[in-house]
């Protein structure tokens, strides 16, 4: 479950709070399937990143299975902080039982109510929670409750109603159950490509006293910027933004050569498996490499191929 560096259960835990306090907009690596896992977390945290989510992870299956837990999460005991644990969970007590696993090891967790998959929604996980407001302040409630450590966060994140009146009702329930943050995806759960509902998000920051973080479609630091004037929230959380320029949150327009150089080494160190380190990649060299490129290196089957192939091509 942890990574090798875990000599104790002394992790170096920080308040994530204390980011919301700080009067800067507070930048955010979203949960993301098969992504956002600790070598990609190492990396972004480097490039001005200031709070890390793991994917997300099925609570009950979590807390069941120790195999389960030892493939779905990893972190170490230094550099991988503030970090958040999402999970998918549909019971107060098998969240409250995930929360207190990984509680020694990172500094809050966070209930999906925003997954728009049929999968999820079908075992009654991800965006079919907003439609159940009275289940989420229950679950919050529970592991406020149930985890001792006062500086250990449990937040929210959802996507809208196509009546905000009912989204505002959620997270005044989830607020009133001791919720320590919320982020709102901008679209319903029907809308997948659609324009972000910007203007929802700011009416949503409006009717409440927590922290609100916007997400959806941003993917540059210039978004970022015009995103937090358009919502007034108080951080910004970026997926396929950062697959495609991890540096992006440090002002990077395109991903620097630097950046892919120091992913390269971070994924070896990990040894992060071929797919996942290959994926990445091919993510990051989305804007800076021909058709003609891509195709030679999308279709590189080994780390020894595309080493070579970068430092041929790339002096990295």
């Amino acid at each position: 479950m942890i990574g090798d560096s875990i000599e104790t259960k002394e992790c170096h835990l920080k308040d994530p709070m204390d980011l919301f306090h700080s009067g800067q907009v507070v930048k955010i690596c979203a949960p993301m399937v098969r992504y956002s896992k600790l070598a990609f977390r190492t990396l972004v945290r480097k490039y001005s990143c200031d709070l890390c989510y793991t994917p997300m992870i099925v609570a009950a299956d979590f807390v069941r299975s120790a195999k389960a837990r030892d493939s779905e999460f990893t972190t170490n005991k230094v550099g991988d902080h503030p970090l958040i644990v999402q999970f998918a969970a549909k019971e107060a007590q098998v969240l409250c039982d995930a929360a207190r696993i990984v509680c020694p090891f990172a500094d809050g967790v966070d209930l999906n109510c925003g997954c728009p998959q049929r999968w999820a929604m079908a075992e009654g996980y991800g965006a079919c929670l907003i439609n159940k407001p009275e289940l989420v302040k229950d679950m919050v409630r529970h592991v406020r409750n149930q985890i001792d450590n006062p500086k250990f966060s449990v937040s929210i994140k959802i996507r809208i109603h196509e009546d905000l009146k009912r989204t505002v009702d959620l997270c005044q329930k989830a607020e009133a159950a001791g919720v320590s943050w919320i982020t709102v995806h901008g679209r319903s759960r029907e809308e997948r490509h659609q324009p972000v509902h910007y203007d929802a998000i700011k009416i949503i920051k409006e009717n409440l006293s927590i922290p609100i973080v916007a997400n959806g479609d941003i993917k540059s630091l210039k978004d970022a910027e015009n995103v937090h004037h358009l919502t007034e929230a108080d951080g910004v959380m970026v997926a396929r933004g950062l697959l495609a320029n991890p540096a992006m949150f440090a002002g990077y327009e395109e991903t620097p050569f630097k950046c892919i150089q120091d992913w390269v080494d971070i994924a070896l160190e990990h040894g992060t498996p071929f797919t996942c380190f290959h994926h990445h990649l091919m993510y990051m060299m989305e804007r800076i490499t021909s058709k003609q490129e891509k195709k030679v290196f999308n279709a590189l089957s080994s780390t020894s191929a595309v080493l070579d192939y970068l430092s041929n091509h790339y002096g990295v």
